[in-house]
């Protein structure tokens, strides 16, 4: 309606010049301050007071207002190199209309970008305090994409929050809010956003993010959602949730670029939203667009960090990546290597080209870097082809550089040497020794429990694999298991193998269920058998793998200990049946412990439907363990 009324008062002001050619350039001006009034009033009595002519001429022409012809000044402005060809343009006696003042403001900024000295003389400038009371006395004539860039060149000037032309700006913006167009907000919000947290400007934020929120739909174009997404979408939740559903509408149109943009802003939110997820992956597997190397380690980075598995997209990027190992650097090599570890994504080839490259440039890695590369290859249990000198120099770099590791990653970077069969004694003592490992003893938070849990690790591998380590030794007392060790949900591949074990041993005292050790392992179940297969009551005789003591007979001799381990499908790489580096050490020390172990994986069990199946199971995997040792 606004647009109409618009046009008609153009008409009527066309025609009253035709009619009237001999008004005084006086007249002229009032009757065009005449001609805006209408803008105030209704389209109805506008309209019924127009003379008939009038009328029909409004009607029939389609009339749009149009801009300023440019002028001499406008060439000025955007010539100008330095601010004072823009400040002498107030006394050179130009005519300026309504944006050029604006414009002028807005191409001081750009000029001073990078110069915050020169920023701060220029606010004490007579001129440029001039140069704001001309635009503070012209803003309601300043068009809308000028306003915008007004603002955010005076919060990228640093003018104090106390300005009144700065209040006079935002005001102005708020008031034209609803009229401006989706694109302006979207500029406004990702220029200005970081300026308006930190300055006194929430209530303006505010209601900008709640016009985005609730014009969603009015954006049509790939680059602006990204751009909000990156820019705006962590200040509002609501508001990226709609911006996650316009981009789901519009990623058949995205470009690998736009495909990194929104998956590492998606990782650095931490927002795992599934749908878009799996549209990002549909597209990056069906698309033969070539990726570039950059992106290709931003992709993995984000599939990482937002723990999301899509088989074909984790071929589609090592088989990528393999033909740029070489020109990696080692920071790309150490970062690429943890993102696939976070997949529990094990492609040998890559890998081995990822150890190839520590070795080639053994000078130019860095300690921190070799820690991850270490820490990956112990998640999926990668050991190189050519293991021997790429842990020689593992163990050359980290001689005397490990004790000036921070300690909770010399504890990480011991316990993966220990999962890779690579430590050696001296390591074993540096995290061992009482002055060290007593900050973790009594710490609450996850992670110094989770470094805790670990410690045991290093102290059962020095008790269990190095018969000739002489010490020291975590104390007794640190290895009595901890409450939370046992405190823990109860999964259903659990709950029915310990539900078919106690229908199969009858007597509760045939065997123990969730037995934590002190290796710092928790055994599923634990059953001890006589020379004959049959059943003994636990409890009865000495346990040394336990921290406190609970029977006093020594084991008969033949006697076995069975231990049961179930393994869930997160304890497995993906798509694979090769446990994680982890649980691979966990069967290590309890097999160096004197246990026989029952494996339940999984995908055997999932494939049971019957209780009879189950059970008949358990029986023929305690019978193959006893076999196996037998047939040793």
């Amino acid at each position: 309606m606004a647009a109409r009324l618009v046009k008609r008062c153009t008409c009527l002001l066309r025609e009253a010049r035709r009619l009237a050619p001999a008004v005084s350039p006086v007249g002229q001006l009032r009757l065009a301050r005449g001609a805006q009034k209408p803008l105030t009033s209704s389209a109805a009595s506008s309209s019924s007071r127009l003379p008939g002519p009038l009328s029909e001429l409004v009607e029939k022409e389609q009339v749009f207002t149009p801009y300023p012809e440019r002028q001499e000044v406008d060439q000025l402005i955007e010539k100008a190199t330095r601010p004072e060809e823009l400040l002498e343009l107030l006394d050179g006696g130009h005519c300026l209309h309504q944006n050029h003042a604006a414009l002028t403001l807005i191409q001081l900024s750009r000029l001073l970008s990078e110069k915050p000295k020169d920023k701060a003389l220029l606010i004490q400038d007579a001129r440029f305090r001039q140069l704001l009371h001309l635009v503070d006395s012209q803003i309601t004539a300043v068009w809308h994409g000028t306003l915008v860039k007004l603002l955010r060149s005076l919060y990228a000037l640093g003018l104090p929050t106390t300005s009144k032309e700065l209040r006079s700006v935002e005001q102005e913006v708020r008031w034209r809010m609803r009229r401006l167009k989706y694109k302006h907000l979207a500029f406004l919000a990702e220029s200005s956003a970081t300026y308006m947290q930190e300055r006194d400007s929430q209530e303006l934020l505010a209601e900008l993010l709640v016009h985005l929120e609730r014009r969603w739909a009015e954006i049509d174009d790939s680059r602006m959602v990204v751009a909000m997404m990156m820019k705006t979408g962590h200040l509002s939740e609501s508001l990226m949730t709609r911006l996650e559903d316009k981009c789901l509408e519009l990623v058949e149109h995205f470009g690998p670029e736009e495909l990194r943009k929104v998956l590492v802003t998606l990782a650095a939110q931490n927002r795992r939203s599934v749908p878009l997820l799996r549209a990002i992956s549909y597209h990056l597997v069906q698309k033969p667009f070539p990726l570039t190397k950059g992106i290709l380690l931003d992709l993995a980075y984000a599939y990482g960090k937002l723990g999301f598995h899509q088989t074909q997209v984790f071929q589609r990027l090592a088989a990528d990546l393999l033909p740029h190992a070489p020109s990696l650097t080692s920071s790309e090599v150490a970062r690429c290597t943890k993102s696939f570890a976070f997949l529990k994504w094990l492609n040998l080839p890559l890998f081995e080209a990822f150890a190839q490259h520590v070795l080639d440039r053994a000078q130019s890695i860095t300690v921190p870097q070799l820690c991850n590369m270490l820490l990956a290859f112990a998640r999926v249990n990668f050991r190189p082809e050519r293991e021997d000198p790429f842990f020689s120099l593992v163990h050359e770099k980290l001689g005397s550089a490990l004790a000036g590791l921070e300690p909770a990653l010399q504890v990480d970077v011991v316990w993966a040497l220990c999962v890779l069969q690579q430590v050696l004694e001296a390591e074993l003592q540096a995290v061992l020794h009482p002055e060290f490992h007593t900050r973790f003893l009594g710490g609450e938070s996850p992670k110094d429990q989770s470094t805790f849990q670990k410690l045991l690790h290093i102290n059962a591998t020095a008790q269990l694999e190095h018969p000739e380590y002489t010490g020291p030794l975590l104390p007794a007392s640190a290895l009595v298991p901890r409450p939370e060790a046992l405190d823990r949900k109860v999964t259903p591949l659990q709950k029915e193998l310990q539900e078919t074990l106690k229908g199969l041993l009858g007597s509760a005292d045939k065997g123990s269920f969730v037995v934590a050790t002190q290796y710092g392992w928790v055994l599923d179940a634990e059953v001890l058998l006589d020379t004959d297969s049959q059943l003994l009551p636990l409890r009865a005789f000495v346990a040394p793998h336990l921290a406190l003591p609970s029977g006093s007979q020594p084991l008969p001799p033949g006697a076995k200990r069975l231990a049961f381990l179930r393994w869930e499908f997160p304890n497995f790489n993906s798509r694979s049946k090769d446990l994680l580096g982890r649980f691979v050490l966990a069967r290590r020390h309890l097999l160096a412990a004197g246990f026989l172990l029952v494996d339940v994986p999984y995908y055997e069990w999932l494939e049971l439907k019957s209780e009879w199946q189950k059970s008949a199971y358990v029986k023929d995997k305690m019978r193959k363990a006893v076999a196996e040792e037998l047939a040793k």
